[in-house]
């Protein structure tokens, strides 16, 4: 059987890359955006995964499996929703520039709405946004990282 936590890893990321147009990279978040400069390793805009981590409560046995213990896996998963701003977004800026410096919560908009109370397995609840926060950088890269907290059975 595979791991609870690479069934959601996938799921999100066929969610996102079938049903977001504008993301042009989505991925594990294994440290991207770590680097600086032309070597960061994504394409604009991105969204990186991440499953932060667990807090586990056991529900009883199941002698059938292994192990037998079985438990509920209370998740958090991290979306960063990440893309290159290079436009001005100043009040007194052309329209077309104050669009697109804009249009990062746009995307931010439309991937919540393919992850939000979306079910990546038959083994988990719904994906709930639990909190989000701007991530300062001094790159010219804005990104921001999006809390949802999931609920996994039987893991």
């Amino acid at each position: 059987m595979k791991s609870i936590e690479k069934e959601v890893l996938e799921a999100i990321q066929k969610q996102i890359n079938d049903g977001v147009e504008s993301i042009n990279y989505v991925d594990e978040d294994w440290g991207q955006l770590d680097f600086y400069g032309p070597q960061i390793p994504v394409k604009w805009p991105c969204v990186l995964i991440n499953i932060a981590g667990a807090n586990f409560s056991n529900i009883g046995r199941d002698n059938n499996l292994t192990p037998p213990n079985r438990q509920i896996a209370d998740q958090t998963v991290e979306l960063t929703v990440a893309n290159l701003k290079l436009t001005n977004s100043s009040y007194k800026a052309p329209n077309t520039q104050k669009w697109h410096a804009f249009e990062m919560w746009e995307v931010l908009q439309e991937v919540h709405q393919k992850i939000q109370s979306f079910r990546p397995s038959e083994r988990t609840g719904m994906l709930i946004r639990s909190s989000y926060q701007r991530i300062r950088r001094d790159d010219g890269v804005q990104a921001v990282r999006v809390v949802y907290t999931l609920t996994a059975n039987n893991v």
